[in-house]
């Protein structure tokens, strides 16, 4: 039971940090509040995405038993396709992926107020957690609650940790990663969501 609460949290940190690393309006967000504000601004955008992730994790849960079942292997089905397809696309973006400084993003907004901001008017939030986030969370539920704690505890450590090693990064006068390495970390990341998108398809 240790082992698969475990896996299932080592899981949920895999996918979450797939998903910080990629360049977005949060990402962004954090490295723009820092700038200024020091290095607390990633926690607090962080939690401030955190809060609207628990929204959207509690839509997905309550109707969970409607989905176990007829519908889960096209559950598994959707969410495999989609992770392969963000995986390409990952792919794709680390050959030209770069961290750039922009005063319109969350501009006179507090960092926890961007973090829900740009979680919520970003698109590819609300794609990912109604195909690959159901997906995850349908997986994690047919093995208890406990299981579905422990993804989503991973994948918010991975959140809160990245954004935070970022706005450390930036308070101290440069970014966690050079251009070069900050590309194949995406390329890899990209490979790892094609690799579990083909996992969860063969499951279906």
């Amino acid at each position: 039971m240790i082992a698969d609460l475990a896996g299932m949290l080592l899981l949920g940190f895999m996918i979450g940090l797939t998903g910080a690393l990629a360049p977005g309006p949060t990402l962004v967000a954090t490295i723009n509040a820092s700038v200024k504000g020091g290095w607390s601004m990633g926690p607090r955008v962080a939690f401030g995405h955190i809060l609207t992730e628990v929204g959207m994790v509690l839509l997905i849960v309550t109707g969970i038993y409607s989905l176990v079942g007829a519908w889960s292997s096209l559950i598994f089905i959707i969410g495999g396709v989609a992770l392969v397809l963000f995986g390409i696309l990952t792919l794709v973006e680390s050959r030209t992926a770069g961290i750039t400084f922009s005063d319109s993003q969350a501009k006179g907004r507090g960092p926890v107020l961007a973090g829900i901001v740009t979680s919520i008017s970003n698109p590819y939030f609300w794609i990912w957690w109604f195909t690959v986030g159901s997906a995850l969370l349908i997986s994690a539920f047919e093995g208890g609650a406990f299981m579905v704690i422990a993804f989503i505890t991973g994948h918010w450590a991975a959140d809160l940790g990245w954004l935070t090693l970022v706005s450390c990064g930036i308070h101290r006068g440069r970014f966690i990663l050079n251009e070069k390495w900050y590309r194949r970390v995406l390329a890899a990341c990209g490979l790892l969501l094609i690799a579990f998108g083909l996992i969860f398809i063969a499951l279906a």
